[in-house]
């Protein structure tokens, strides 16, 4: 078992959330992730990793698999200019690879957005720490776990508004 796929299942535990980690199979698009689990694209979750023009922070859009960031939605909800992340800041950042970013166990803390499609979904499959394993949620129950904040930023410009905020 990798280091990142050990440090999910532990923070699993320590959020006191079953542990429900699945291999995908080697699923490296967001579809063959749900044709392995047996869902539609829109449950499974992509990690969209962005670094902040100004202070060059990151930021994480957790969003729909079927669904695309739109940037400049992005960066109203942010108030900065956005810029996606390379391969080694998401690493070094997240502890994770790019295709296994896990919404627990970040090496170092950063904003988290999230996207209100997946709400309507009983149960969500989230990466677990590798690009071929991920685990099963309800998403309210991932927004009340991890501190996240509820966007609508898949939609036109003009209606991103801020949902909720969670602690």
């Amino acid at each position: 078992m990798s280091k990142s796929l050990r440090r999910v299942k532990a923070a699993l535990a320590k959020l006191g959330l079953e542990n429900t980690i699945r291999e995908t199979a080697g699923a490296t698009t967001a579809q063959m992730a749900a044709d392995a689990m047996g869902c539609d694209v829109d449950k499974i979750r992509k990690s969209i990793i962005f670094q902040i023009g100004a202070t060059g922070q990151v930021v994480l859009f957790i969003t729909a698999g079927g669904q695309q960031v739109d940037r400049r939605k992005a960066e109203a909800i942010v108030g900065e200019t956005l810029s996606k992340a390379d391969a080694t800041l998401v690493l070094t950042t997240t502890g994770f690879a790019i295709g296994g970013v896990s919404p627990v166990a970040h090496k170092t803390p950063y904003p988290i957005y999230f996207d209100e499609t997946l709400l309507k979904y009983d149960v969500i499959w989230v990466a677990a720490g590798t690009p071929s394993h991920v685990f099963r949620i309800p998403p309210d129950l991932l927004t009340q776990k991890i501190s996240v904040q509820v966007y609508d930023f898949i939609s036109d410009q003009n209606n991103v508004k801020m949902l909720n905020i969670f602690p």
